[in-house]
């Protein structure tokens, strides 16, 4: 009998990929004793098919049933068909456990079983692999994978259950095989390391998997570590099986070794142009020619195309491009016209309505030349007149009017035919949302390919290919505006002996980014101030001053800052810049500059120069930021100390009630912060105090290393302006900030250097909490570098300087730190108690930062498995902070610990987890730490050759970055060679 769904099935889901469980409309079912689940889950995996009565007694209990087999089979189907069907009425025949012949068949919808879920999933991804949409593929893959909750069928009896789990186990691994792959396909090296790392480790003689893990390490620059794959398995598969690597495998470990091109990731083909559609029709054939260069927008065409070849309902169809100036709306416009031309035999109309201009054309006139064109000789006076005639002519034919460059709706309106058969395709800088029935476009910039290939169409392909890396900075330097890169096409093509990265380096400087954009009568400036000419002086006014920022998007709250204003008129301005193309909007109450226009924006600031106002707006700005900084830290750590500000400022800031919307804030704003300290810098001594308070605000939270170049030049300009009028308390925090910057980016050397000077600027018998901080910091920068006898003064002075400006909570960060320092010194049980001590003043206290470093301290003074509970919890905690900088440390000394508590495999995967998280915060003290522990780990596991990699690397860190760390290091080294390891010079 054939399996078939049955529509009146209720919501009804089972789950084998993990425990067997159902739920029926959302609830959880009672599945019964361990036996009845596994009749349950034979007829599940049978997929409908009847299943014999033998079968399902030789799958429960294989040659030895009991006595009473058949009688207990019945009773458990009988359970079940009350479990899964608890509305059916007594004696009415179940609808989906049903008796078939001798035997039983589970009547379900296919998607009401994970693994069938899995298996489309699986089947679509490898068809969209092979069709080439790798993303595709891997989103597939994932949710396919998504679908395991455990180890599949867990706790079910019998043979059959013990043969279906290593299949279902086997299709795990196959997955997840190829989701690595896919994932490979699409850049995704890095974030797979450690999957693979796991994968390789539970399934060591799959060669694929170790394959994979080579391609990805090699991509992510760890070459020593990939060749030690090979040998590692190379080892392996000798000794378990006496047999060399496959094919794929060597010639993997071949590739790499000739550092062969193709396993770097291929770059996305540009989507390739349309080409035009059949030649035009008799006149009137008004379009104007079509560019023999035009690239990309292939879905943006084939969807206009479709919408226009269908104009044939009961309106006129009407479809509306709208886009900044250059983004290309003409030639597209154009271009599709000629595309579609064929399906209008009674020819096209066009007109460029000038809507930019300042004298846009009068629909009176067009009307007139459209009329013409349709042979009337002599056209009525009145526009209803002539609009009248135009919809009269044009009832009974089929045709095409383009009506580039609009104004507004209502330059439009009297243009467009009455009745169905014609189409209207109209451009415009503006939406134009008042004509009913209008089909709307967004046309955006092109992407980084399509621009490239409208480049290289231009200046021709030989000479991209020379110099591939300098033509998508020109690109990228035009914004990908199709108008700004034509132009900057042609003005290398007409200099021959200009090479591509002559013309980079002029499109480098953004000052004169503008002035080189021009060619002729085309220049990107002059066709961005059309627009810019249109706005109102309200409107123009926020255009200039929200470019004052240089961040990639500015929020409602610090737009209306900016321009002095609510945010309801805020909005208002905002929107209208919406509206005319020269801000966009991608998210509700978040705006932002198209490159060319924001540097249009500072140009026209510039030249208006009124810098008072300009001022005054980044200090609004500022006013707005720090308290809401200061409220952030107060919710993230309440009860801390507060460094003291230069300035006080008048606004309240805004409301951040949990830890949680306290952190999304400074996440999702941190750029905005940046852009507006810089913007502060170069201002007057007042803006660069509260750009002061600000970064001394933010590194009270913890500085991030990956904001480092930016901060630098911010600190430098500050630094020097600072000294140039003999500010004391303003050079005191900027060699403090600098310090911590440098300690947090592992330059110790230098951060020990700041950490002085800051000190120098600071009297030493006036307690602070800017002379605690540095203190602590110095103290802490001496402990790093194994002078604990130095470090510890500072740190005592720290401690005494809490107890007179300081919190409770604060001496629990000093003490936990004198800990560490008592711990290098070899007092090993005062170091345990004065971190245990720190750690229960940061439970009292409720403040979550401070406990994950107490934690953290304590876990490192600790040894082995004593040392593991601590920081699993501190990991546990930075993980909630979403802090990956502490949470690479902790993982790194979890690695450690776990190391000593002889659990290598998990000491590995925390290792490779904290190398990653090292490297994508760019802190070369973690890599250092976890570059330690995993190779220890893998030398541990017996792969000896990828285990020496990582512990050369280790060394090289800690060598150059000059901590103790790389003498046991060393030794480790020396334990692996016949001979002793001889370091490199540092």
């Amino acid at each position: 009998m054939e399996f078939r769904e049955t529509p009146q099935t209720p919501a009804l889901r089972f789950q084998v990929l993990g425990p067997v469980q159902a739920w029926l409309d959302g609830k959880p079912l009672s599945l019964g004793s361990p036996q009845q689940q596994a009749v349950l889950t034979t007829l599940l995996l049978h997929s409908g098919r009847p299943v014999t009565t033998q079968d399902l007694v030789d799958s429960l209990w294989g040659e030895r049933p009991p006595a009473q087999a058949v009688a207990a089979l019945r009773t458990y189907v009988s359970r079940l068909r009350s479990v899964i069907e608890p509305r059916r009425e007594v004696r009415r025949p179940a609808e989906l456990l049903v008796s078939v012949a001798d035997g039983y068949a589970l009547r379900i919808p296919g998607e009401a079983l994970d693994l069938a879920i899995f298996e489309r999933l699986s089947a679509d991804a490898a068809a969209a692999r092979t069709s080439g949409d790798k993303h595709e593929a891997h989103r597939l893959l994932t949710q396919a994978l998504d679908l395991f909750s455990g180890r599949p069928l867990t706790g079910i009896p019998g043979p059959y259950a013990d043969t279906q789990r290593l299949r279902l186990g086997e299709r795990q691994v196959d997955a997840a095989e190829e989701l690595c792959a896919a994932a490979l396909d699409i850049g995704l090296h890095a974030e797979i390391v450690i999957e693979l790392n796991k994968l390789t480790t539970e399934h060591p003689l799959r060669e694929r998997l170790r394959e994979l893990l080579m391609l990805a390490l090699y991509r992510c620059g760890r070459q020593a570590e990939a060749l030690g794959v090979y040998t590692d398995t190379r080892k392996l598969l000798i000794e378990e099986l006496g047999v060399e690597p496959g094919v794929g495998l060597s010639s993997m470990h071949n590739r790499i070794l000739a550092a062969d091109p193709a396993l770097t990731l291929p770059a996305v083909p540009a989507p390739a142009a349309r080409e035009d559609g059949p030649a035009a029709p008799p006149a009137p054939a008004q379009l104007p020619a079509d560019v023999s260069d035009f690239s990309g927008r292939s879905n943006l065409v084939g969807d206009l195309s479709a919408v226009l070849m269908n104009a044939t309902g009961q309106a006129v169809v009407v479809t509306s491009l709208a886009g900044i100036g250059g983004v290309g709306k003409t030639t597209l416009a154009v271009h599709v016209a000629h595309r579609v031309r064929a399906e209008f035999p009674d020819g096209q109309l066009y007109v460029d309505l000038r809507g930019a201009g300042s004298s846009p054309a009068d629909p009176v006139v067009v009307l007139g030349d459209f009329l013409h064109a349709l042979g009337v000789a002599e056209s009525p006076d009145s526009l209803e007149q002539r609009a009248a005639l135009y919809r009269s002519l044009l009832a009974s034919r089929r045709m095409l009017i383009l009506l580039d460059n609009a104004r507004d709706a209502d330059q439009i309106r009297p243009l467009i035919p009455g009745v169905s058969g014609c189409a209207v395709l109209a451009t415009s800088r503006s939406r134009l949302a008042g004509i009913p029935g209008a089909q709307l476009f967004d046309v955006e910039e092109l992407t980084p390919e399509e621009a490239l290939a409208l480049f290289s169409a231009i200046v021709g392909e030989q000479r991209v290919a020379a110099e591939p890396e300098a033509a998508m900075k020109v690109v990228t330097a035009c914004g990908f505006l199709p108008l700004a890169v034509r132009i900057a096409a042609a003005r290398l093509a007409s200099r021959p002996r200009w090479s591509v990265s002559d013309l980079a380096r002029r499109l480098a400087d953004q000052r004169r980014r503008l002035d080189e954009l021009q060619l002729g009568n085309l220049a990107v400036e002059t066709t961005i101030g059309l627009g810019y000419g249109q706005l109102s002086v309200d409107e123009a006014r926020a255009f200039r001053l929200l470019a004052l920022i240089d961040s990639p998007d500015v929020p409602l709250a610090a737009a209306a800052a900016l321009l002095g204003v609510d945010e309801y008129t805020a909005e208002d301005l905002a929107e209208a810049l919406v509206e005319a193309n020269m801000l966009e909007c991608f998210t509700p109450g978040r705006y932002r500059y198209h490159d060319l226009l924001r540097l249009y924006a500072q140009r026209q600031n510039e030249r208006i120069g009124d810098t008072g106002e300009q001022e005054r707006a980044v200090s609004r700005l500022l006013d707005l930021l720090i308290p809401t900084v200061r409220n952030a830290a107060r919710t993230i750590e309440p009860d801390d100390t507060e460094p003291e500000l230069l300035a006080t400022p008048s606004s309240p800031g805004m409301g951040l009630p949990t830890s949680g919307s306290a952190q999304d804030w400074l996440r999702t704003e941190g750029a905005l912060l940046l852009n507006a300290m810089a913007a502060a810098a170069n201002g007057p001594s007042s803006a660069q105090h509260a750009a002061i308070d600000l970064l001394i605000l933010l590194y009270g939270l913890g500085p991030d290393p990956t904001h480092g170049p930016q901060v630098r030049p911010i600190l430098e300009t500050l630094g020097h302006a600072a000294g140039q009028r003999g500010d004391s308390a303003a050079l005191a925090r900027v060699h403090f900030a600098l310090g911590a910057l440098n300690a947090v980016t592992s330059d110790f050397q230098n951060a020990e250097h700041s950490l002085r000077h800051s000190l120098d600027h600071q009297a030493p018998d006036d307690p602070s909490v800017l002379l605690l901080a540095t203190a602590n910091t110095l103290g802490v920068i001496l402990s790093v570098g194994n002078r604990p006898a130095e470090a510890l003064p500072f740190l005592e002075q720290a401690l005494a300087i809490n107890r007179q400006v300081g919190t409770a909570f604060g001496e629990a960060r000093i003490v936990s730190n004198i800990a560490r320092v008592q711990h290098r010194l070899g007092m090993t049980e005062t170091a345990i108690r004065s971190a245990g001590e720190g750690v229960a003043a940061a439970r009292a206290s409720k403040n979550g930062p401070l406990l994950a470093q107490t934690l953290y301290q304590l876990g490192v003074v600790l040894s082995g498995a004593e040392a593991v509970p601590h920081l699993r919890e501190a990991h546990r905690l930075y993980r909630a902070q979403r802090d990956p900088l502490w949470e690479g440390y902790t993982l790194a000394r979890l690695a450690s610990a776990l190391l000593v508590a002889d659990q290598h495999s998990e000491a590995a995967s925390a290792a490779g987890e904290s190398l990653a998280l090292g490297q994508e915060m760019d802190s070369a003290y973690c890599q250092g730490l976890a570059n330690a522990a995993l190779g220890e780990a893998l030398l541990a596991l017996a792969q000896p050759a990828r285990g020496l990699a990582c512990l050369q690397e280790a060394h090289a860190i800690f060598t150059r970055l000059g901590v103790p760390e790389a003498s046991p290091v060393a030794d480790l080294i020396s334990q692996q060679h016949t001979e002793p390891f001889s370091p490199p010079a540092p």
